[in-house]
């Protein structure tokens, strides 16, 4: 958690406020890896790619 509070830090600080919406866009994508490991929603998120 500590990684976390000192990452936002370093955002306000040296105003890389561009960095959240990539972050966000791999946090997505890291999730719909791992919904996409044998579960029932793997061919629908196959269909998306």
């Amino acid at each position: 958690m500590s990684f976390l509070i000192e990452f936002w830090n370093y955002l306000k600080a040296r105003r890389k406020f561009w960095l959240i919406p990539v972050l966000l866009v791999l946090l997505v994508f890291g999730g719909l890896i791992v919904l996409s490991q044998g579960s029932a929603v793997a061919p629908f998120i196959y269909t998306l790619f």
